[in-house]
């Protein structure tokens, strides 16, 4: 077995047990909080350029199937776990979690005290860290001289989207599914309820996406801070108004900004599949999945035609928006879960109901 070393920013060293790719990597450390998922988790873009730590203490028990990824490459930068299961055990494995991350070259530490470390994440908040070549002596100075020196990248939506449109045909309301990162859950919803989906990249254009005659507008999740994407205000002050919108986790922040709210990063995210969310206009409460690291600020929507309709039970975040004049909503939540609760999959109808209510409309001013 050859060492590893995770090196945080602040000058915290946590030693551990190579595996995966021999490769040393560059990331912001973030946890995720879910028991079970971790194949979903890696292969979520939205995790583009992050060293996950994974806070349930045995991973890779059940192994890597070829049903259950959130993408075909994963964007993730290193995984961070207290035990590996070498050997998994499930009729549905097709290969072990070391395996699969040596095939797509995605270094991994186990033997680390994640108890701790998700506390100092707690307690810092998001960091940088790095990770050593797998076997290779720490030279502290150097790699907190290197971490110290590196930027994380602002391109990451555009180093995930899709470089051009292709469709996945159905029969029914045609949605125009703009890929900023996208968990392909949100397209097998879609489908589920036979809708003809045209795929389109992150940077399409209100012009473009409006040529195509879609029922609804739907917006993916994707990583890093909104405002890196100014792309997509641009795309939603061409289209709100004209056709249905829906916007998931950074749908969600686009929507915020382009009606004139504003976002911040939060300390240390939303990422797991247990995340309590209580809706203002119904009362009820369900779980959700997130995987999140920005925020909308609620004073930010004061003056604007957004309403909030939805909060995070942990910390009063804002989870749901609705616009008040156009046929528009959001949420900062994972509604297709992969992995997590299905809790409010129900968004998914309720899209198709908004859909349904802008044809009547036309129907009754034709």
């Amino acid at each position: 077995m050859k060492k590893r070393y995770l090196v945080l920013e602040n000058g915290s060293i946590y030693e551990g047990v190579a595996f995966g790719a021999e490769k040393a990597s560059v990331g912001e450390v973030v946890f995720n909080t879910g028991m079970t998922g971790y194949q979903e988790v890696l292969s979520d873009p939205s995790y583009c350029g992050q060293l996950v730590t994974m806070t349930y203490p045995l991973i890779g028990n059940y192994g890597i199937n070829r049903d259950d990824f959130e993408s075909i490459e994963p964007a993730a930068k290193g995984l961070v776990i207290r035990e590996l299961a070498e050997e998994p055990s499930n009729f549905r494995s097709e290969r072990s979690l070391n395996e699969f991350l040596i095939q797509k070259g995605i270094p991994g530490i186990s033997e680390v005290d994640t108890r701790r470390l998700t506390r100092e994440i707690r307690n810092y908040g998001t960091i940088k860290g790095y990770f050593t070549e797998a076997g290779a002596d720490l030279d502290k100075a150097t790699v907190l001289a290197e971490l110290s020196s590196t930027d994380l990248p602002t391109d990451q939506v555009a180093s995930v989207s899709i470089k051009r449109s292709y469709a996945s045909p159905g029969r029914g309301k045609r949605v125009v599914l703009v890929d900023f990162g996208m968990k392909h859950g949100i397209l097998r919803e879609l489908n589920r309820r036979d809708c003809d989906v045209v795929v389109v990249p992150y940077n399409a254009t209100a012009n473009e996406v409006l040529s195509l005659n879609p029922d609804g507008i739907m917006l993916s999740n994707g990583p890093g801070d909104p405002k890196d994407v100014p792309e997509a205000i641009e795309l939603l002050n061409g289209v709100l108004g004209k056709v249905p919108v829906f916007g998931i986790c950074l749908g969600h922040q686009l929507l915020a900004l382009a009606c004139g709210g504003n976002t911040f990063k939060l300390k240390f995210g939303h990422r797991g599949g247990n995340h309590p969310v209580k809706s203002l206009v119904t009362g009820k409460t369900f779980l959700t999945s997130q995987n999140h690291g920005y925020s909308v600020d609620p004073e930010s929507l004061k003056g604007t035609d957004l309403e909030v309709t939805e909060i995070a039970l942990n910390d009063g975040t804002v989870e749901g928006l609705r616009h008040k004049k156009h046929l528009a909503f959001s949420a900062q939540y994972h509604p297709e879960a992969s992995p997590g609760p299905e809790d409010s999959n129900f968004l998914f109808d309720d899209f198709i109901d908004m859909i349904q209510q802008q044809s009547r409309k036309e129907i009754h001013h034709a």
